[in-house]
């Protein structure tokens, strides 16, 4: 286990945190992100993997987790990578991609974080946990707070879809329904755990589900045999998965896994009525305003403001990558598509990320011989009612 400590995102010159003890955001405010010996590491071997359980936890050297701790895991990771043909044909690609996170537990990309977000939370002693969610994520934290015998409180939207709601309560959670966007979900779920010493699990204000998202990452590598794709494709809400990738591609150049300098082209995807990623990037900023009167059918999408906004924008112009929106309909429609020509339920999150190749591949942006992955961040069943005749 290469674990060894926590180091502010910015960085500001905080001393580097003790990560057997709480932590959530450094004293500036910034993110935390998990530290690994990378030096040490380098004598991790890739033909260890050979055998190992078809789960994120493969790679448990490269995550927050120490000798004799016990991961929190309902089978969580290693999705397979569909090479799309008949979908490819008809966008025009020969070597398009689907990395399907709908076959996680609780149907979405979700349970990669909050796997290791309530492994590190067990194992330092919490006893309830709590976080604000547009949907999947508090499916997922219910669920993995029940397999650790965690309480478990879930602060959420109350126009969310009824399947989230009714997930959480699946699991034993305590749901609170706030009238507003995440954001307010996020104030009153602060205000109500803070005195009472619950474990924060929000995104990026706590340093590990984001080490549970990089190993979509560490999956790809390794399901293409040690090559990058030219581009990933990846709709943005809270960004998480986007950082954690970025994060993921440093970690295997320096252990010596993957070569410097070939990084795929990152592609953050918003909604045409929620892009806050989007508009900064256009403008060259460094950090996005909240996005007002945020609103789009994808509820993951429903993120007006980013903690890790910064970190999203980084990871997109690093990589020569781009941002763009794409309207509902397009979502939508996109979904339909998916599921007609590969059979794959796709939430529209996953619609959003194929609109976003088809108009980058007609402008000329994504060239025809150019391999992408399309990351399809859920499945459909929580969203049926998109799909029923108006």
């Amino acid at each position: 286990m290469y674990f060894s400590h926590l180091e502010c995102s910015v960085p500001c010159g905080a001393p580097l945190a003790d990560p057997r003890q709480r932590h959530h955001l450094c004293r500036c405010g910034a993110p935390l992100l998990a530290r690994y010996d990378l030096e040490q590491a380098r004598h991790w071997r890739r033909d260890s993997l050979t055998g190992r359980d078809a789960s994120l936890w493969r790679y448990r050297e490269m995550m927050p987790i120490f000798a004799g701790e016990q991961p929190v895991t309902l089978g969580e990771g290693f999705t397979p990578l569909v090479h799309t043909k008949r979908l490819g044909a008809a966008v025009g690609l020969e070597a398009l991609y689907i990395k399907d996170e709908s076959l996680n537990p609780t149907n979405s990309f979700k349970a990669r974080g909050q796997s290791a977000a309530i492994t590190r939370a067990r194992s330092l002693g919490a006893t309830t946990i709590a976080l604000p969610t547009a949907g999947n994520a508090g499916n997922a934290a219910a669920a993995y707070a029940a397999a650790a015998g965690l309480a478990c409180h879930v602060f959420i939207p109350a126009d969310a879809k009824r399947p989230f709601v009714d997930e959480c309560r699946l699991y034993g959670a305590t749901v609170t329904l706030v009238e507003g966007l995440i954001t307010d979900a996020g104030r009153v779920a602060a205000e109500r755990g803070a005195s009472l010493g619950w474990y924060d699990v929000s995104t990026l204000k706590e340093p590990y589900r984001i080490e549970g998202k990089k190993t979509l990452a560490y999956e790809i590598a390794e399901q293409m045999e040690w090559r990058w794709p030219d581009w990933f494709v990846y709709p943005t809400g809270g960004g998480t998965g986007m950082v954690g990738m970025w994060k993921a591609f440093d970690e295997l150049e320096r252990i010596g896994w993957m070569p410097a300098g070939r990084r795929p082209k990152m592609v953050s995807v918003q909604a045409t009525g929620c892009a806050p990623i989007v508009r900064a990037f256009e403008q060259g900023a460094d950090t996005a305003l909240p996005w007002e009167q945020a609103a789009t059918v994808a509820d993951g999408l429903r993120v007006p403001r980013a903690i890790g906004d910064f970190l999203i924008l980084r990871a997109v112009r690093e990589s020569g990558g781009t941002a763009l929106a794409v309207s509902d309909a397009s979502m939508v429609a996109g979904m339909l598509e998916i599921g007609r020509t590969e059979g794959i339920s796709a939430a529209p999150e996953g619609g959003a990320a194929l609109a976003a190749i088809r108009q980058l591949t007609s402008q000329g942006t994504i060239g025809l011989n150019d391999s992408v992955v399309l990351f399809n961040t859920g499945g459909a069943l929580k969203y049926l009612d998109l799909l029923s005749p108006s």
